[in-house]
């Protein structure tokens, strides 16, 4: 990055944070460096181009980047999402944004730079876009703002909610399973 400040969203985009969660480190005064200047913060980054954050006090530490994007962006329309919220009349976030390992939901997005839409009903993406078959892929370097409805429901779409449900009742039936095969060999002993 050849610029020596950025913006909220910027600055967001490359810590992997949410702009609110950004607003909130700049209000306790938690960014290296930065001013407001009437109603825009300016903040300035570092030698390898990424915005400087001192450590909390309190908590886990912060999971945000270090580092500059070197992994594509993958973005997915959750079809079963739409149909969820057609029939429920509900306003579930109905957009997937994959950055690195974490997923993102939101309700719309702005990219900010090319992107290419990429479908391949015979070969699934698996190891990056979790088996889609259409999906819109992002270079590093361009920025893609999440955009939440006021009047939306947040969390994960009820999809994920189901899947990750039943991860966890197999989770819990294999620990099961191995507490009851730890105490037959404990009898046999």
């Amino acid at each position: 990055m050849t610029t020596t400040e950025a913006t909220t969203t910027e600055a967001a985009f490359l810590l992997n944070i949410s702009t609110g969660r950004l607003r909130t480190l700049l209000n306790q005064g938690r960014v290296i460096g930065a001013q407001k200047v009437k109603r825009l913060w300016k903040i300035p980054l570092n030698h390898r181009g990424m915005p400087e954050i001192k450590p909390g006090r309190r908590g886990p530490k912060g999971t945000w980047n270090k580092n500059l994007r070197s992994g594509n962006t993958f973005i997915h329309v959750l079809r079963k999402t739409i149909d969820y919220n057609r029939d429920h009349g509900t306003s579930h976030p109905a957009i997937a944004v994959k950055v690195g390992d974490k997923k993102y939901y939101c309700h719309a997005l702005k990219i900010d730079g090319p992107c290419q839409i990429v479908y391949q009903p015979h070969q699934p993406n698996r190891s990056q876009a979790g088996g889609a078959r259409l999906w819109i892929e992002v270079e590093p370097e361009h920025i893609v703002e999440r955009v939440y409805f006021c009047d939306g429901d947040y969390g994960p779409p009820p999809e994920v909610v189901e899947q990750r449900a039943i991860l966890k009742n197999k989770y819990q039936k294999n620990k099961k399973l191995k507490q009851r095969k730890s105490k037959i060999r404990g009898k046999r002993k």
